[in-house]
């Protein structure tokens, strides 16, 4: 019955639905295929097929050091990623190239899935973090394919929504063959809305293991001020995955801020780059210059002069995670406004402190260990952000210290790639899989290697021109 009503209610929005994908720039590209008609070079995959759904960029990002560990132990798998969003499809082709395969996951329409189940026949289907598609999970469970949720969570807003309609969505979650949560609190949500409590297992973050090669520090932060136009002498604050009204609190913070502190730089990289024109403005309207990525080259911002104080407006995709290094500090957006707050690892992996608001819904957990080991402020009123950016700027070793403190949590909670690829071992045994048989066979290979004395993790590639 309750597949019945939400197919009637996806049926009656449908006009609505094709009303925003034909009207929502990011969602325009994939149409048909999010509609249900299956890519071509989906067709007649040779090998067992692994279909892992990351939605966004957070999932795939969180995802990619799984994806290269089993692919490692067993070359003969076939990955196919899906993502909902244009940031999440340009991390599996950058991140995850000669890997995994590319393609939008079908909106939830039971004829859409369906098309998708019979082409793809996955031998497993991975879902990353959240998402929860009624359709697709039932589809995938009548054909008997083992469904895994890995790195899962399940934020406070979201069980208050799923308690709702738990009676209904009680068979969707049983579905789960297996459920390996981020934490505890997270794993007793879900079996309370219905998950088998056999199938539930607490693994952690997988977002520790990003993995991140060892080169010069100085020489990566040098590249990426020449690139950004950022002066020696010149200190740099990185403001991430902003959104707006946050970047209304940080504009007016960095306008204080640069009455005395003539030399910093605030870099702004809004969460979704199709709003860099409109952001550009905003900036502009504070009687700040602003220079953009986009109009940069080489490092030279063209016939905008860069001048002080100045915001230089990260219109671009993918160089934010390095951006983080040449920073005193991070501050992360989606924070600030009830989004819950992106990914406040990006920082901590350079050792740098860790500035957030008070909306963390979605990473509590890593807020609270951050908080704990001293690596993080939490903002709770917008006016007591601007002390904390000029008490960190005014004392540098604080703001070291502090970044080593952020580091450190990330060295203490990494490993849960290898326990979730053993994990994912127990549920379904591959074709040529031996080299599963020992849990750390090759899994060393594509995870980061521990940290010596005086070094710091580097991500796999510097911004580029």
């Amino acid at each position: 019955m309750f597949l019945f009503l939400y197919n009637m209610i996806l049926i009656t929005s449908f006009p609505m639905v094709m009303g925003l994908l034909l009207t929502t720039k990011r969602c325009q590209r994939g149409i048909l295929a999010r509609l249900g008609k299956v890519p071509g070079g989906l067709q007649g995959l040779s090998g067992p097929v692994v279909w892992v759904h990351a939605a966004s960029l957070g999932e795939v990002t969180a995802v990619v050091p799984l994806i290269r560990a089993m692919k490692e132990k067993d070359p003969h798998q076939v990955f196919v990623v899906s993502t909902v969003t244009e940031t999440g499809r340009e991390m599996v082709l950058n991140r995850l190239q000669g890997i995994a395969i590319h393609c939008y996951a079908p909106l939830d329409f039971w004829w859409a899935v369906t098309r998708y189940v019979r082409v793809l026949n996955p031998h497993m289907f991975i879902l990353v973090e959240s998402e929860i598609w009624p359709n697709l999970l039932t589809r995938l469970h009548q054909q008997q394919v083992p469904i895994c949720l890995v790195n899962g969570r399940v934020s406070s807003r979201s069980f208050s929504r799923y308690r709702l309609v738990k009676r209904f969505m009680m068979p969707i979650w049983a579905s789960l063959d297996m459920a390996l949560m981020q934490t505890a609190q997270d794993a007793e949500r879900i079996k309370e809305l219905g998950a088998k409590t056999k199938n539930v297992h607490v693994t952690g973050n997988m977002k520790f293991d990003q993995s991140f090669e060892r080169s010069d520090h100085r020489e990566v932060t040098k590249t990426i001020r020449h690139l950004l136009g950022i002066k020696d002498f010149e200190l740099v604050i990185v403001a991430g995955s902003t959104h707006p009204q946050e970047e209304e609190i940080l504009l007016r913070a960095y306008q204080d801020l640069s009455r005395t502190q003539k030399h910093v730089v605030l870099v702004m990289a809004p969460r979704h780059i199709e709003r860099a024109s409109g952001l550009e403005d905003i900036i502009r309207c504070h009687g700040l210059t602003c220079v953009r990525r986009s109009q940069m080259t080489d490092g030279q911002p063209g016939t905008i002069d860069d001048q002080l104080p100045r915001v230089i407006l990260l219109d671009s995709r993918g160089e934010l995670p390095n951006v983080y290094s040449v920073g005193v500090l991070g501050v992360v957006g989606g924070t600030f406004v009830s989004i819950g707050g992106h990914n406040l690892l990006e920082p901590a992996q350079w050792a740098r402190p860790v500035v957030f608001g008070p909306h963390v819904d979605h990473c509590r957990d890593l807020a609270r260990q951050l908080l704990d080991a001293g690596g993080a402020i939490q903002i709770h009123q917008p006016d007591t952000l601007l002390p904390h950016l000029l008490h960190l700027i005014e004392h540098p070793v604080e703001a070291d210290q502090m970044g080593e403190k952020a580091l450190s949590v990330i060295h203490r909670n990494r490993g849960v790639v290898r326990e979730n690829l053993r994990m994912i071992h127990q549920l379904a045994i591959f074709p040529d899989s031996t080299a599963l048989d020992s849990p750390s066979a090759g899994v060393d290979s594509v995870l980061p290697p521990q940290r010596r004395e005086g070094d710091r993790y580097e991500s796999s590639s510097t911004i580029s021109s």
